[in-house]
């Protein structure tokens, strides 16, 4: 996020030091320069937060000035009860995932406290604190859902959002939690079922955890978990053959690539490898996805399947 704004001391009400009244906040305002007007508007907004009957107004607009504010994320950290306040926005949507009637507007609230939540899993400040909390796993339910409606697809992305506000940065703690948690097979699913913009973030979270040594290893350490991402990975691809988007192939590609280090997962890919990424049926006007899908093929093209079923592991397995 550019650097917009200059660091802002949070008081002790936002630090929870005590109860803060928000009538000083507003009318203090009125004289002061630009940026200071936006520092108290957004003070009292995150003060109406506590506020049942301005809570939605108020976390619609502090999703809007997320990109804005810099240090907004540390003041939904601090403030008090703000962060449970959004956990509970989150978990009270809970009971309507197993209907097929969600309706736009819960979703719509839903996914504002998901900006938030993602400004907070952003920060440079806040993201350790937000993981070691273990908040993306409130958000998991939201990707275990199958229907393609809407305002389940709106939950998803957002959801989606938040996770990859934390591959973004590269931290190996993040991808650590990530894998632990299981947050593979969630982005699969919404591989298979959202739509194209909701694929092309999950393929994006796949393909940072691809590329940390660690994601690699552990995608690669037995046949299931390899098998299950390139066989959801082609299937994309054969999907996209009438429509396809460069940026999702881009992905896709870069995906299959960072398998291809792996000596293993490349002999199994001399099987596994989709014919239409082989055989032109793309145009990729992206230099580095062309790049990337000349490098693969070359890789793969040189992988030896006999010593792989020789050796046993992920080709001997994928022959069979």
């Amino acid at each position: 996020m550019a650097n917009l704004l200059p660091s802002l001391s949070v008081s002790g009400a936002f630090l929870g030091g005590g109860p803060a009244s928000p009538s000083p906040v507003a009318p203090a305002a009125a004289g002061l320069p630009s940026l200071d007007r936006t520092m108290a508007s957004v003070g009292q907004l995150v003060l109406d937060l506590c506020d049942p009957e301005l809570r939605e107004n108020a976390i619609f607009d502090l999703s809007k000035k997320r990109d804005i504010f810099q240090d907004l994320a540390p003041m939904l950290w601090y403030s008090y009860g703000t962060i449970a306040m959004l956990l509970q926005e989150i978990v009270s949507i809970y009971p309507a995932l197993s209907s097929p009637t969600l309706s736009p507007g819960a979703s719509n609230r839903v996914c504002n406290a998901l900006a938030l939540l993602q400004c907070v899993a952003s920060h440079p400040d806040t993201q350790i604190l937000f993981l070691n909390a273990h908040i993306p796993l409130y958000l998991y339910p939201f990707l275990n859902t199958t229907s393609k409606t809407r305002p389940f697809e709106h939950l998803r992305l957002a959801s989606l959002g938040v996770i990859g506000a934390l591959v973004k940065v590269d931290d190996p703690e993040a991808i650590s939690f990530l894998l632990r948690t299981e947050i593979i097979p969630l982005c699969l699913r919404t591989m298979e079922i959202g739509t194209e913009l909701s694929q092309t973030v999950a393929t994006f979270i796949v393909e940072k955890i691809l590329l940390d040594n660690l994601g690699l290893q552990h995608i690669c350490a037995t046949f299931e978990r390899f098998i299950a991402v390139v066989d959801v990975l082609a299937n994309m691809v054969v999907s996209h053959v009438e429509q396809p988007s460069t940026r999702l192939l881009k992905h896709i590609i870069r995906c299959y690539l960072r398998l291809s280090e792996n000596g293993r997962a490349c002999k199994a890919l001399t099987r596994g490898l989709p014919a239409k990424l082989k055989d032109g049926t793309f145009i990729l006007d992206d230099p580095a996805a062309r790049r990337w899908l000349q490098r693969l093929l070359h890789d793969v093209a040189g992988a030896n399947p006999v010593s792989s079923l020789q050796a046993g592991g992920l080709g001997h397995m994928m022959g069979n």
